[in-house]
């Protein structure tokens, strides 16, 4: 009995926290709109929730898309069917004092296991977008040693080449 009367009172005072602040409700229905979009492979859907210039930063170095790349770079995956299956476990969302900017993290259950995402959102004709975005892999601390490992051949000869630059 004690513990459903804790979790209705849980649940009563997370409904409220929202409804006090409407547009960090309106960044999480967007926010999960946006992943759902792209296990559905809704490729139109999915990009009317980022801005035009927006950015997508994927876990691989290379990876910084502008979005006219990211949407050449993701169309092949959107017309198979499914993208990639992001859900939301955790997040956490900041809105500016003006409430035209806000950014936000999350921790995502993936294809990849646990990923953080990251971002910075901003206002656009009065609805909220996706202006940056940034995947990251999870790695517990006491695998970054082996990870290193992994990475430390390609990561070297990357650098070479951005130090060229």
């Amino acid at each position: 009995m004690k513990t459903r009367i804790l979790s209705f009172l849980l649940c009563t005072a997370s409904v409220t926290l929202m409804a006090q602040n409407p547009e960090k409700e309106q960044i999480n229905l967007l926010l999960d709109a946006w992943h759902e979009a792209a296990a559905n492979a809704d490729f139109d859907t999915y990009f009317e929730k980022m801005t035009e210039d927006g950015v997508f930063i994927g876990t691989d170095a290379t990876e910084n898309w502008q979005n006219e790349a990211f949407r050449t770079f993701s169309k092949p995956y959107f017309d198979r069917g499914k993208a990639w299956s992001f859900t939301a476990v955790e997040r956490n969302i900041y809105v500016g004092n003006n409430e035209d900017f806000a950014w936000f993290d999350e921790l995502l259950d993936t294809q990849m296991k646990i990923c953080r995402g990251s971002g910075v959102l901003k206002k656009v004709d009065g609805q909220w977008k996706i202006a940056h975005y940034v995947l990251s892999i999870a790695v517990p601390n006491d695998n970054v040693a082996e990870l290193i490992e992994i990475k430390k051949e390609k990561d070297s000869l990357l650098l070479l080449q951005l130090r060229k630059q």
